[in-house]
């Protein structure tokens, strides 16, 4: 893995629903790319108080793991949009029962398919989640809190070289979606 792209406490992400994976794979095959990853499932284990404290702070706690590539990452997200760290762990089963030994409980599991690319300094992942769709994310980790908005500009273009724009781009984080669709399979 290459870590390097994954460094910093800070991430700067364009989420993109994307109209057509067959036309972003094309797009990508053009590109000069390094592959990181194709095709692991994800599944992600999301923690909060029983009063949903995390989530009303706008911040995360997930315990992520992915096969068939062996990952395991402990990822905290919030409360500014742009704040995210991750870093790896051995022990996903340890890491979640310490959470619940500090009181935490788990308030989401997802899964998701998802392939890492690499483009320059860009990290560009395509993702899948079941019933949901097909998504396109384009990010930088850095320290640099001074070139958060520099690294926007740079995504926005590199996503606008896939024909991605902003009627495509998806504000709501996974975790959200997930939760909108077991509401609405939980309604009739």
């Amino acid at each position: 893995m290459s870590s390097e792209h994954f460094k910093g406490q800070y991430e700067v992400e364009l989420k993109f629903r994307l109209p057509s994976k067959s036309d972003f794979l094309q797009t990508l095959a053009k590109m000069p790319h390094k592959v990181m990853l194709l095709d692991n499932v994800e599944s992600d284990c999301y923690f909060d108080t029983s009063t949903q404290q995390l989530q009303a702070q706008n911040k995360s706690v997930c315990i992520r793991e992915m096969e068939p590539s062996g990952i395991k990452l402990w990822i905290v997200k919030g409360p500014e949009f742009d704040r995210c760290e991750a870093t790896n762990i051995i022990n996903a089963h340890s890491a979640k029962s310490m959470l619940q030994t500090m009181g935490y409980q788990v308030a989401l599991q997802a899964k998701k398919i998802r392939s890492i690319y690499f483009i320059g300094q860009y990290h560009v992942t395509l993702d899948y989640l079941e019933g949901i769709g097909h998504f396109a994310e384009f990010a930088i980790m850095t320290d640099e809190q001074s070139m958060l908005a520099n690294y926007k500009v740079e995504l926005e273009s590199l996503a606008s070289q896939f024909g991605l724009s902003t009627p495509d781009l998806e504000t709501k984080s996974y975790r959200e979606l997930f939760i909108e669709q077991a509401t609405q399979s939980t309604h009739c």
